[in-house]
Order: C-alpha cells, then sequence, then structure tokens
C-alpha cells in the first residue's frame, strides 16, 4: 500500500541505545497538517518455551509501570539491530532462562504499538529444551524463572496476574496456529 501521508519535515526528538523518537509533521490525505511522535526500536523476539505440557515465564520488576511483571522470556539487542530473529530468540532465552532449544518454530510477527512505534516483534515457540546457567544483564538481576502448567498459565491471564501484553498475544497467536 502506499503511503497516503506527505511527511513535511522530520526531526529526531531523543535518542539512547534502545530508543529513538522521532518527530514528524505531516500532511494528510485531505490536505490537513498533523504531527506525529514515532518511536524507533529494533526488532525484538518473544519465546515461548513449551516443555513436559509447561510454559515457562520469567517475573522482573518492570520499572515504567513500578511492578513486577511474568512474561515470556523476550527482548532485542540493540547492539545488533539487523540480527537474525532465530538467532536473537535462542539469545534470549539463553540469556534469560539458560534453557536452549534444540527446536524452535518461528510462528509470525506482530507490531508492538503501530500507532507510535514501528517495533515489530517475532514470536517463537522453543521445545525440546535443555537446562543451563542464565546470562543475565544487570538489568535483568532481579529476574525470577518460573514453569506453569496451560491452565495455570490461562487462569493468570484471567485473573489479571498476567498482563504483559506481547505474552499474551504470541500465546493468542500461538494457540491459533495449534501450535499449543
Amino acid at each position: 500500500m502506499t503511503n497516503p501521508y506527505t511527511t513535511l519535515s522530520s526531526r529526531i526528538a531523543y535518542q539512547n541505545r534502545w530508543t529513538r523518537i522521532r518527530e514528524d509533521r505531516i500532511r494528510r490525505p485531505d490536505g490537513s497538517d498533523g504531527l506525529y511522535g514515532v518511536v524507533e526500536r529494533s526488532d525484538f523476539a518473544v519465546i515461548a518455551p513449551w516443555q513436559d505440557g509447561r510454559l515457562t515465564l520469567v517475573q522482573q520488576y518492570r520499572y515504567p509501570v513500578g511492578t513486577r511483571v511474568w512474561e515470556f522470556p523476550m527482548g532485542m539487542w540493540e547492539q545488533a539491530s539487523d540480527i537474525d530473529p532465530m538467532r536473537l530468540a535462542a539469545g534470549e532465552l539463553r540469556e534469560e532462562t539458560g534453557l536452549t532449544a534444540k527446536t524452535m518454530v518461528h510462528a509470525g510477527q506482530i507490531f508492538q504499538g503501530p500507532g507510535y512505534c514501528n517495533q515489530r516483534g517475532h514470536i517463537f515457540l522453543a521445545t525440546d529444551l535443555t537446562q543451563g546457567e542464565p546470562d543475565r544483564e544487570p538489568t535483568e538481576q532481579d529476574m525470577v524463572c518460573r514453569s506453569f502448567t496451560l491452565a495455570e498459565f490461562e487462569a493468570m491471564i484471567g485473573d489479571g496476574t498476567l498482563q504483559e501484553a506481547m505474552t499474551i498475544a504470541a500465546f493468542g497467536l500461538l494457540r491459533i496456529k495449534r501450535l499449543l
């Protein structure tokens, strides 16, 4: 599809090693002018580790929301924005959980928040798992890892214990594709 908007000007409003915020002045198809704040981030991977009828989650304190959050292992590598999604997924899984997957199935892609952000997530199902030691970054030092039955996982979504959107979206995609 052709972009119906005309970009009149663009400037970088903020940048660090993980995120760049761009401010674009645009003209809409009806001729009216507008402003877009666009968050630019590298692609990320979301990994659903599945073994013996259990899904593995990590929990960590998430500063922006001020609470601990259960989620699938996930992440991006800011120093390598063009990395192969499969390699990224395997690396994040090992880093956060210590798990190595013999089989990784790429289930699809999702946009993190296409109304304001260009970041795309790659969803993987990881199976045939071997446990090793995690290799967490300093920002992950409070991370814990635990496995849940499918019924426990679904109950966590239902009762609000699990609220992280990428995890819920990845689970939905994996269920619709009958991979779980």
